[in-house]
């Protein structure tokens, strides 16, 4: 570690073949993990790191890719927290967190002691990674937690935060976030992205807010080693002005397919520029899914390598469960050989 094309990226040096890791990249749609999951649950495979390490390295084996990712979920925090959490095979709470049950919901006084299965998890994956690959962790983005914990209706939007979300963001949420982020970069990870996939309900001049705290508290608090990705419409344009400010230091961030991403190579001075072929594309039966490639590489390629510094190839999202794993090997080959 770490792999050369992905340490280009994050220093934004030039290069012409980007390095390549999709969201998601280990799941539902991989003969791997299923086969895993004939024996194991979801949650074992997460929370026993040498399951997790091995779910890990599926497709780093399979479709080498140059980054694995850490096999985990985004929602135990919470658990760790004290609410109940269980699969089945979507997250389910016990009981959802509202003002009045919040005293007995969070009950653990220590709660990143619970987490410290990513941190092994971690070190077993990178004991297995090839010299070449890089390895990241993650963590959900702390309003897609409170908005899970909640029971926040997933098709509201222009939504604020309510005084008693801000001080569980505040004093809950974020504090447990760094110290899961400190975890995972102590284990080996060289960055960590925040996965934040409800931001985009959020009112704009509620978004900004809460990006200054979440930025705050989590980005200058690791300079260079903390990404961010939002999707559905996100406002990007709020995103780069809070990461081009002074003292935060974001290692990258990732967009989603609803954008042209050659209009984002300039509009930020530091760190990686994620994306964004359509992930639904990718589940088209192979001879539709091609030309839609095709036109993703052709449009990149208009960009020489000093136009499209930072570049990390991927998805707009995660890789869905109905994706052909031909696509997924196909995609990797015919990105690298084009660029």
């Amino acid at each position: 570690m770490p792999n050369k094309k992905f340490k280009n990226a994050l220093e934004r040096k030039s290069q012409a073949c980007p390095p390549i890791w999709l969201m998601r990249q280990a799941g539902r749609y991989h003969d791997h993990y299923q086969s895993l999951k004939k024996n194991y649950t979801f949650e074992e495979l997460c929370k026993k790191p040498r399951l997790a390490a091995e779910t890990a390295m599926g497709p780093i084996n399979e479709f080498d890719f140059d980054v694995a990712i850490l096999f985990s979920d985004i929602l135990f925090p919470l658990e760790a927290l004290g609410m109940d959490l269980s699969y089945n095979p979507g997250p389910q709470f016990g009981l959802h967190l509202d003002e009045e049950n919040a005293g007995s919901l969070l009950t653990n006084q220590n709660p990143i002691d619970f987490m410290d299965f990513q941190g092994e998890a971690i070190e077993r994956t990178i004991e297995r990674l090839p010299e070449e690959k890089s390895l990241i962790g993650f963590v959900g983005g702390p309003w897609t937690l409170i908005a899970y914990a909640c029971n926040v209706n997933k098709d509201l939007s222009d939504i604020s935060i309510s005084n008693f979300q801000v001080g569980l963001l505040e004093n809950v949420i974020l504090p447990l976030l760094k110290e899961n982020i400190k975890l995972q970069l102590n284990a080996g990870a060289e960055i960590v992205m925040i996965f934040d996939s409800a931001a985009h309900q959020l009112a704009d001049e509620d978004f900004k807010i809460y990006l200054d705290k979440t930025f705050n508290e989590l980005a200058k608090e690791f300079p260079n080693k903390v990404g961010y990705y939002a999707k559905d419409g996100i406002n990007y344009d709020i995103i780069i002005d809070k990461k081009n400010q002074e003292g935060i230091a974001l290692a990258g961030m990732g967009l989603d397919s609803s954008i042209d991403l050659k209009d984002y190579f300039n509009q930020t001075g530091n760190g990686f520029i994620q994306g964004n072929f359509s992930e639904n594309f990718l589940t088209l039966p192979y001879e539709q899914f091609l030309p839609k490639l095709e036109d993703f590489i052709n449009h990149m390629a208009d960009l020489g390598p000093n136009d499209r510094l930072g570049w990390v190839c991927g998805l707009g999202h995660g890789v869905l469960k109905t994706t052909p794993q031909e696509n997924v090997k196909a995609f990797v080959t015919k990105i690298r050989e084009n660029f």
